[in-house]
């Protein structure tokens, strides 16, 4: 593989935009991967979620809130998967970032369901909501954690150490609450949006192996070789059962 220094994701976005001529040179050996994750077959129907015995919690919506395993579009595009490179990255790559990623606790619902972080990275865990919230972490690879948030806005921050795929959160208090974290040792990730697209930005020249995750079907992986400052597409396809 072709070893060349690391350009963060928001990096690459900045020189571009601004675009400073020579400035770029770097930036343009960047190369990048995009795509769609689509889900083949009928999607499960979402189900009502029963706030009913938390007031603080059915006061804060005023119509009905759906559970959020499955999100697809009319064009059955995939919500929330989580897509990475799982191998190919080599040498030194950008340093955990100092600011933290936020998990919030708002309408007794996470927000984001699905995230990624880097190894160290603080996670920031907020609680919205003026109700007691305990936020129940279990990962196999890192060190679990259950801590209570009983105050609006009260904080929490902790740090996972080692890589790991799907690590879940749940609330017991409210056990609809779900949300799943993807922990890298790099920023070379994604979550794909309402329209089941994501991006990753910032690859040198090489050939990697991609990872898709979601939390009910599972993972799927494809490899594939980019060039400077190449954008290459990658869709993954889910199958229901």
């Amino acid at each position: 593989m072709k070893h060349t220094r690391w350009i963060s994701p928001v990096s690459v976005a900045m020189l571009m935009a601004v675009g400073c001529g020579s400035g770029t040179a770097t930036a343009a050996d960047a190369a990048a991967i995009k795509g769609t994750i689509t889900l083949q077959g009928t999607a499960p129907k979402p189900e009502v979620v029963k706030m009913s015995a938390d007031p603080a919690c059915q006061q804060q919506h005023s119509s009905p809130v759906y559970t959020e395993e499955v999100v697809v579009d009319a064009q059955n595009r995939l919500k929330n998967v989580f897509v990475y490179v799982k191998a190919g990255v080599s040498g030194p790559v950008p340093p955990a970032p100092a600011a933290p990623v936020q998990l919030d606790q708002r309408g007794c619902w996470y927000h984001p369901r699905v995230f990624g972080l880097q190894v160290n990275q603080p996670l920031e865990i907020i609680n919205s909501d003026a109700t007691l919230h305990n936020v129940n972490a279990k990962p196999a690879q890192n060190t679990p954690f259950n801590i209570a948030q009983p105050v609006k806005d009260m904080k929490s921050t902790k740090k996972f150490a080692k890589p790991e795929i799907g690590v879940s959160f749940k609330c017991n208090v409210h056990p609809w609450m779900r949300a799943y974290a993807g922990v890298v040792e790099h920023p070379f990730f994604s979550v794909s949006d309402a329209q089941g697209a994501f991006a990753i930005s910032g690859l040198p020249a090489g050939q990697y192996t991609l990872e898709a995750w979601h939390e009910k079907y599972g993972t799927q992986t494809q490899t594939v070789t980019i060039g400077d400052g190449e954008t290459k597409t990658v869709d993954f396809g889910f199958r229901a059962p």
